[in-house]
């Protein structure tokens, strides 16, 4: 039972690191709601439009962070709980057979919970930045390979929705390259279709032409 109990609470945590609402509090402190501005979106990508460089930098690191401390949540303190709860807890071999697939749950609550706050009425952005911290809590080479081809996608097209959506492609072909588990590759096959459902408009704009550059005003 103790098992089960530290790892729903884990979950439970996971999305609640997700869903902090960091685009929306740096707005409320210069003053606004970052809502009701250009894509209305509580993303970094909004932020940076809408209030500068500096709020924006500031959103995406902690946007990564979120990611990143979820997994890192799930995949060193749930043991350490189930440990402390139980004195029949679960075996070594147990435990690692059934720990990628509740890390793996980890990182889908991390995602959701930033697209979906619970803070915001289930509103939020895109869960791009989350999704790369997720990438690198399970595997820093994939997290630090997605990040460079976003970055390039960046410098060559400066559209960041289509920079995004070409990571998240990308984080498929190296979670399938590198020996990762089973469930580190459904999590990012799921997290991937997932990040570029929630580009739908901007899939529309990309494809009407309309999609603004970075810089653009």
């Amino acid at each position: 039972m103790a098992f089960w109990i530290a790892n729903v609470a884990g979950l439970m945590i996971a999305y609640l690191l997700g869903s902090i609402p960091t685009g929306y509090l740096v707005g409320k402190l210069k003053g606004i709601d970052i809502r009701e501005h250009c894509s209305k979106s509580t993303g970094a990508t909004n932020v940076l439009r809408t209030l500068g460089k500096l709020p924006a930098a500031v959103v995406l690191l902690v946007d990564i962070l979120k990611g990143a401390g979820a997994v890192a949540f799930v995949r060193w303190v749930c043991p350490w709980w189930i440990t402390l709860l139980s004195s029949t807890s679960p075996s070594m071999p147990e435990l690692q057979a059934w720990q990628p697939w509740v890390i793996c749950l980890a990182g889908l609550a991390a995602l959701l919970g930033h697209a979906r706050s619970i803070w915001l009425n289930f509103t939020g952005g895109k869960s791009a930045a989350t999704g790369l911290g997720v990438l690198l809590a399970l595997s820093w080479q994939v997290g630090i390979g997605v990040a460079m081809v976003f970055c390039g996608g960046i410098a060559i097209f400066r559209i960041v929705c289509l920079s995004s959506m070409l990571a998240a492609l990308v984080a498929i072909a190296f979670i399938f390259v590198l020996p990762q588990p089973l469930p580190y590759r459904l999590l990012v096959i799921a997290g991937a279709i997932y990040v570029i459902a929630r580009h739908r408009a901007n899939i529309q704009r990309l494809l009407s032409g309309t999609e603004p550059r970075l810089g653009a005003k």
